[in-house]
């Protein structure tokens, strides 16, 4: 039972710097890691090309208003009929004869109101599609902060599960003795014994998910599988220099977050295109030209040009342009309502970072405090037991609460370093996540 024993020890004791036997890991900080999982996630990547397609959507738009010049060229052999045209002194049809023709054609607008509209909202419209690939970015990133935090979780568990098992080790060795000495039972010894297993059971597990946990933290920023990573942050606080009342904390998200940003541009795309619509009744103005040289051959080609400076002013549509305008009207009154509730859903997220964080930093300090007085308890059981006035069933139970205030510890710093990067995302600024 003994050896027994002694071994599981060892081999769970061991077990980390058998397993730390692989290529020099990568250290990455928190910040690095949100960075990372705003650069690799995919959502992310696909945000960003929505992107660039808004931004060529914009160019597009713009060539409403650029010169536009044409080249073209023919080379025909044709018969014409003469008496297609009337002619009194030609009749009958024609031989078969060449005829070349090369013209160079171009315009330009010169004022065209509703183009220029129609290019600020889609301008507005770009805008819109960043602040949504910046928003989808956040997402990726927070996912990838809070995956950087599971792993910090599970190493700090297994820590403490490893301080567990030396102390039920030292617990097992000191009911050896009392037993050995005639001073305790021999149930204390096999009380010691079970803690000290289910300890190593539970520092099994620990490490079990350390290793899930990683794995799902390498995945998560799209890096190899087999890169192994060194986390360079802890789960201590540190201070953001951020708003922390509720109040200005909501007004300064409602000026950073991403998703507020798209929703106002959004709102901008929809007033252009109404007013754009209205702007169709106000008269356009363009010139245009082409130089032409045509002829039977390429030696008696002759040139001929025409210039044309047009006024255009639309007039009746069949009510057509009314009824568009009653359309983006209505949708002009969607998108309002859509931003008033992407900016109260801001606001009530803000709010809640903010009570969270406030609790989680209470629920840290009534955490160390539960386990120093643990751990006191555990030295007291240990004298009491040394000096034969009680049993190992209080060392067992004393052990049992430090095992579990260790755990509320470990939780509750979980539970603010969370908090701490919710904050964050809730105002706009998660890359300032130190």
């Amino acid at each position: 039972m003994t050896m027994r024993l002694s071994a599981l020890l060892s081999l769970a004791l061991a077990a980390a710097p058998l397993a730390a036997q692989s290529p020099t890991p990568r250290t990455l900080t928190l910040a690095q890691a949100i960075a990372l999982g705003r650069e690799r996630g995919v959502s992310a990547a696909l945000a960003r090309i929505n992107e660039r397609i808004a931004d060529a959507r914009v160019g597009q738009r713009r060539a409403d208003l650029l010169p536009s010049v044409t080249v073209s060229g023919s080379a025909a052999r044709q018969t014409l009929n003469l008496d297609e045209f009337g002619i009194p002194v030609a009749s009958g049809v024609t031989d078969p004869f060449n005829l070349w023709r090369f013209q160079l054609r171009a315009s330009q607008t010169l004022f065209d109101a509703s183009s220029l509209a129609r290019l600020r909202s889609a301008k507005d419209s770009a805008l819109a599609v960043g602040a949504d690939a910046r928003a989808v970015g956040e997402l990726s990133a927070a996912a990838a902060g809070l995956a950087y935090l599971r792993v910090l979780s599970a190493e700090e568990t297994v820590r403490a599960r490893e301080a567990d098992s030396v102390v039920s080790s030292d617990l097992l060795a000191q009911s050896r003795q009392q037993v050995s000495a005639g001073t305790s039972p021999a149930i204390d010894a096999t009380r010691s014994g079970t803690q000290l297993a289910g300890v190593l059971t539970q520092l099994e597990i620990a490490r079990n998910q350390r290793d899930k946990s990683r794995l799902d933290l390498v995945r998560t920023l799209d890096l190899p599988l087999e890169t192994p990573l060194l986390l360079a942050d802890s789960l201590g606080t540190t201070g953001a220099g951020l708003p922390e009342d509720a109040d200005s904390a909501v007004a300064f998200a409602l000026e950073h977050r991403s998703e507020v940003a798209a929703e106002r541009s959004r709102t901008a795309v929809a007033q252009r295109g109404l007013k754009a619509i209205g702007l169709e009744y106000v008269p356009n103005l363009s010139l245009g030209g082409a130089y032409t040289e045509s002829g039977r051959d390429m030696g008696t080609l002759k040139g001929t040009y025409v210039v044309q400076l047009q006024l255009s002013l639309p007039l009746l549509d069949g009510f057509r342009r009314p009824a568009r305008q009653q359309e983006s009207s209505a949708r002009l009154d969607v998108q309002r309502l859509r931003q008033h509730d992407t900016e109260q859903q801001v606001a009530v997220e803000t709010r809640q970072a903010i009570l969270d964080q406030a609790s989680a930093d209470h629920q840290v300090a009534l955490a160390a405090e539960r386990l120093r007085l643990a751990e006191l308890e555990l030295a007291q059981a240990k004298e009491r037991f040394v000096a034969g006035v009680a049993g190992s069933v209080e060392t067992t139970t004393a052990q049992g609460g430090l095992v579990a205030a260790r755990d509320g510890f470990i939780q509750a710093r979980v539970n603010a370093a969370v908090a701490r990067v919710s904050v964050r995302r809730a105002l706009g600024v998660l890359d300032q996540t130190p």
